[in-house]
């Protein structure tokens, strides 16, 4: 088979501000080392603990009127709303994957003895039939 020819001249690519705005953001890390974007429930995890210290925060403000008491109960929200959405999510995750697995592993059991005298569901309906 043929290669298809290469193209004389190179497509440039032209760089507007919004293309040059998403590659900043999809490369985003927080803190210099946690990828925000490929870390599976990260994102979420910030989110949510944002809104929790913010939550906190003010709350407390409200009702007690100190501003330093505040933003430590601000930051301690953050803390505990953060890793509280960080273990929820990631037991779900690996809950899902173990899940995933399994039925990967059968399916393949269920391709390799499909036909064969090993078949569970080919034995079973013999037994119904007799």
């Amino acid at each position: 088979m043929a290669a298809a020819p290469e193209p004389s001249e190179p497509k440039e690519r032209k760089a507007s501000c919004t293309s040059l705005h998403l590659s900043y953001w999809k490369a985003f890390k927080l803190l210099g080392f946690l990828d925000v974007e490929n870390i599976p429930c990260a994102r979420d995890s910030i989110l949510y603990g944002s809104l929790g210290s913010v939550v906190a925060g003010f709350g407390h403000f409200l009702f007690t009127s100190r501003i330093k008491r505040s933003c430590d109960v601000g930051v301690g929200g953050f803390i505990l709303v953060t890793l509280g959405c960080w273990f929820h999510c990631r037991y779900n995750y690996a809950k899902q994957r173990i899940r995933e697995r399994i039925a990967r592993e059968e399916i393949k059991k269920k391709i390799l003895y499909e036909g064969t005298h090993l078949d569970p569901e080919r034995k079973h309906n013999s037994n119904s039939s007799n």
